[in-house]
């Protein structure tokens, strides 16, 4: 980790109050959703966040953070301990596939066979998620629900991918409709495949709380724990 980065005291304070916080919601609405608290797990987004931020949430006690971009998922692990789980939450391009399989244990936005082609390839093993465009909005990534087990069973073949769920970005307005189709959908592929697919990812900082309602697993926070964006 670099250790040259000094903390000042206000963002450590702020941080580790703010992080505090969107704990003590996971928990209370995965207690409302039937379910314990240790079944939802949080990614920080640490998207265009000043180092010092971030590294006063890993003192703060967190291990997981998200980036968009697999530069950033690179620079960040660099900075952070070898403790952390680093998660890719943004579209990758596959000629940037063995970057992200090397820095990411998580990569969340699968969304075509070129995809999980070039990160099989990369023979490096990771967990995946596939990312599902259940709004067919024309701006977003995603692979339309009709396509999700064909894809599933393309990444399947590869040894060294492990798709372990689904992901979506829902439409701002009437997101929980959205979050419970994610889980219904996901719900079918087991009864078709038997694979268990135990992860949702689904849930941002306006609305991980109805997300985890809904079955989440991960929930994606960045500005609810960091502020804006820099």
């Amino acid at each position: 980790m670099t250790t040259e980065i000094e903390l000042d005291t206000k963002t450590v304070a702020d941080v580790t109050a703010s992080l505090a916080e969107v704990n003590q919601r996971i928990e209370a609405a995965a207690r409302a959703s039937g379910r314990s608290p240790e079944e939802v797990r949080l990614v920080a987004v640490s998207k265009k966040q000043p180092d010092v931020r971030v590294l006063a949430a890993y003192q703060a006690g967190q291990r997981r953070f998200g980036e968009n971009y697999v530069q950033g998922l690179v620079a960040r692990a660099a900075l952070l301990p070898k403790d952390v789980e680093l998660h890719l939450i943004g579209h990758l391009q596959t000629n940037k596939a063995k970057k992200a399989a090397e820095a990411a244990s998580f990569i969340h936005t699968v969304d075509s066979l070129k995809v999980a082609e070039a990160l099989g390839q990369t023979a490096l093993p990771r967990k995946i998620l596939i990312e599902v465009n259940l709004g067919d909005e024309s701006q977003k990534a995603g692979v339309a629900t009709e396509n999700v087990l064909p894809l599933l069973e393309a990444c399947h073949r590869w040894q060294s991918l492990d798709p372990v769920g689904l992901m979506c970005i829902p439409p701002a307005e009437g997101s929980r409709a959205y979050f419970g189709a994610l889980r219904a959908l996901r719900d079918r592929l087991r009864a078709q495949s038997g694979w268990p697919l135990p992860e949702l990812s689904m849930g941002m900082s306006a609305d991980y709380e109805a997300a985890i309602l809904e079955g989440a697993t991960l929930v994606r926070v960045g500005t609810a724990i960091f502020g804006a964006r820099v």
